[in-house]
């Protein structure tokens, strides 16, 4: 795998997590819930924009 590759692969990985992250606080306020939905990054920024009025859908 080249360098660009393994860098843009990370920096997703970042970017989702701090998202997510992001986006739990907000909601919940709490610490062990944002690194929950840290951990699962993208999958919880994706089902956030999906199940939440006003996302996807508009």
């Amino acid at each position: 795998m080249s360098s660009a590759t393994s860098s843009a692969a990370q920096a997703g990985i970042g970017l989702g997590s701090a998202i997510a992250v992001t986006i739990s606080w907000s909601l919940h306020k709490s610490i062990i819930w944002a690194i929950v939905h840290g951990f699962f990054g993208w999958f919880y920024v994706i089902w956030h924009a999906f199940t939440r009025p006003g996302g996807l859908g508009g």
